[in-house]
C-alpha cells in the first residue's frame, strides 16, 4: 500500500511532467468552449457580437474575424506552403460557420452566401 507522500511524490512528477511537456509544444493555452450564444434574431445585435466573440476566442478562433490569410514565407517548400493554406482555410471555414450557424434561419439564408 502506497503512503500519502508516495502517492503526492507520484502525483506532482506526473504534474511536473505535463507541464513540462506542454511547455515544449508552444502551443497556445485553450479554453474550455463556454456555452454558444443564442442565435441572433436581429435584436441586441451589440450583445449577440461580444458574446459570440467571446465563443469564437474560447476557440481560439477569434483572430479570424480580423485578420486576413498570412502570406507564406519566401523559400517555403511547396509542402509547407500547402499545409499552411490548408489549415488557414480550414480554420476561416469553421470561424465563419460557427458564426453562420448563430444566425436564425431568415438570416442564415440572407449571409450564408457571402465571402467574408
Amino acid at each position: 500500500m502506497a503512503t500519502e507522500s508516495q502517492t503526492m511524490d507520484a502525483t506532482t512528477s506526473v504534474g511536473a511532467t505535463n507541464i513540462a511537456t506542454s511547455s515544449r509544444t508552444n502551443a497556445p493555452p485553450t479554453m474550455p468552449p463556454t456555452e454558444k450564444p443564442k442565435k441572433f434574431s436581429g435584436i441586441d445585435f451589440k450583445q449577440w457580437q461580444q458574446k459570440m466573440f467571446f465563443y469564437l476566442t474560447t476557440l481560439c478562433l477569434q483572430w479570424f474575424t480580423s485578420e486576413d490569410a498570412p502570406e507564406v514565407p519566401e523559400g517555403s517548400s511547396n509542402k509547407d506552403r500547402f499545409v499552411i493554406v490548408e489549415a488557414w482555410k480550414h480554420s476561416d471555414f469553421l470561424c465563419k460557420n460557427y458564426i453562420l450557424s448563430g444566425l436564425q434561419d431568415d438570416l442564415y439564408n440572407v449571409y450564408s452566401g457571402t465571402k467574408t
